[in-house]
């Protein structure tokens, strides 16, 4: 278990762990661990099955005028690993299973709008817990920039033109929770699928897209010995979940036994068998998208 904010709440952690309810990620072991993660190794399995490709940006109109971004009030909340503040607008699409193939890292404190020419709301600074934040981009306006949100379900924010930059992000992972199917991508094709345990009645897995915020050494056994993803999504329903959980992130981790996998037993967390999670660990980056459906239109070649 992985509590928020005390390390001393592992007792608890334990207890609830022998009823298998412990699935969640506390915000302040994340805070003090969070790691980016290695270098991607090669790809060894065959890629398969594609998603459908991105569709082309269109060419701004050199006539075309940019939203000036208003200033914004140096009191404004910083995004942490604490729930986002408020008013920020709904991803316009949250079951897209197309790439999201660039993300976009904060080179200072760069203020999040609600719109192009918008209300700023809050800042996003270059780190969360001391990892390099990387939020993939879902759209873009002349001079301006949506991405993910982190510390949200379903919400993107708007930033200005500057003071970020732009990387690449090969992969990504669709889970389906129909059929406890977690599939990894490559470049738009499938590389590799695996069932996994996902959350029970009331605090399902939530729907939408995510992403990979960074990762964190397990603090107990039950996880099986292997590092776990924390996730940007948070509960949808964060009074469902045991208190001792209050605050957590979504996790994609492993378990010390497979017997659940296939499952709904989590508090919301994606559970996987040991060997594809650190498969999964050796290849992605922080940053890397995550959706999550309740089924894809045809199975993955790899299921």
């Amino acid at each position: 278990m992985l509590f928020d904010r005390l390390f001393s709440r592992w007792t608890l952690g334990w207890l609830l762990a022998a009823f298998g309810v412990p699935l969640l990620l506390g915000a302040a072991l994340v805070g003090r661990s969070l790691t980016g993660g290695a270098s991607p190794a090669p790809v060894v399995a065959a890629p398969t099955a594609a998603l459908p490709p991105a569709p082309d940006e269109p060419t701004p109109s050199p006539a075309e005028s940019v939203p000036a971004a208003a200033p914004a009030p140096d009191d404004l909340p910083v995004v942490t690993y604490d729930p986002a503040p408020g008013g920020f607008p709904a991803d316009p699409g949250p079951a897209d299973t197309r790439p999201l193939a660039e993300g976009l890292t904060p080179t200072r404190t760069v203020a999040a709008y609600d719109g192009p020419g918008g209300r700023p709301l809050a800042f996003l600074a270059p780190t969360i817990s001391g990892v390099e934040l990387t939020v993939p981009i879902v759209e873009r306006r002349v001079g301006w920039t949506a991405v993910l949100l982190p510390s949200a379900n379903r919400r993107i924010a708007w930033l200005p033109a500057g003071n970020w930059r732009t990387v690449a992000l090969p992969d990504q992972i669709v889970v389906e929770r129909r059929p406890h199917r977690l599939t990894w991508y490559r470049d738009g094709r499938a590389v590799r699928s695996w069932e996994v345990s996902l959350g029970m009645p009331g605090q399902s897995t939530p729907l939408g897209r995510t992403f990979v915020l960074g990762r964190t050494p397990p603090p107990q056994d039950v996880y099986g010995g292997v590092d776990i993803f924390a996730l940007g999504a948070i509960p949808d329903d964060p009074g469902a979940v045991p208190t001792g959980l209050r605050g957590a992130h979504i996790g994609l981790h492993s378990w010390y036994t497979d017997a659940t996998i296939g499952k709904n037993v989590t508090n919301g967390c994606i559970r996987l068998t040991r060997s594809g999670q650190r498969q999964l660990l050796a290849e992605l980056r922080p940053g890397t998208s995550v959706v999550v459906v309740d089924q894809l239109p045809a199975s993955p070649a790899t299921a």
